[in-house]
């Protein structure tokens, strides 16, 4: 088991080891999760901005693109 120490400001160094097998690098975020009294640290994954659109074309799939411009524009 590894342990730190909290800084008065609340922050901890995550060593070194955690960071490799966890993948973090600077800048990036993590989540904490709680179960049953118990935390979880991961690393947060970032949202993609498309994935918003992910999905959203289903319901033309087999069709051309020109016919599928043609009905989103409503021409």
């Amino acid at each position: 088991m590894l342990k730190v120490k909290v800084t008065s400001k609340g922050q901890v160094a995550i060593p070194k080891e955690i960071r490799d097998k966890l993948g973090i690098r600077p800048g990036e975020g993590l989540a904490f999760e709680e179960k049953n009294g118990v935390f979880y640290i991961k690393k947060s994954l970032k949202k993609s901005p498309f994935d918003k659109w992910v999905g959203r074309l289903k319901k033309y799939k087999g069709q051309r693109t020109n016919e599928i411009i043609k009905d989103i524009r409503g021409t």
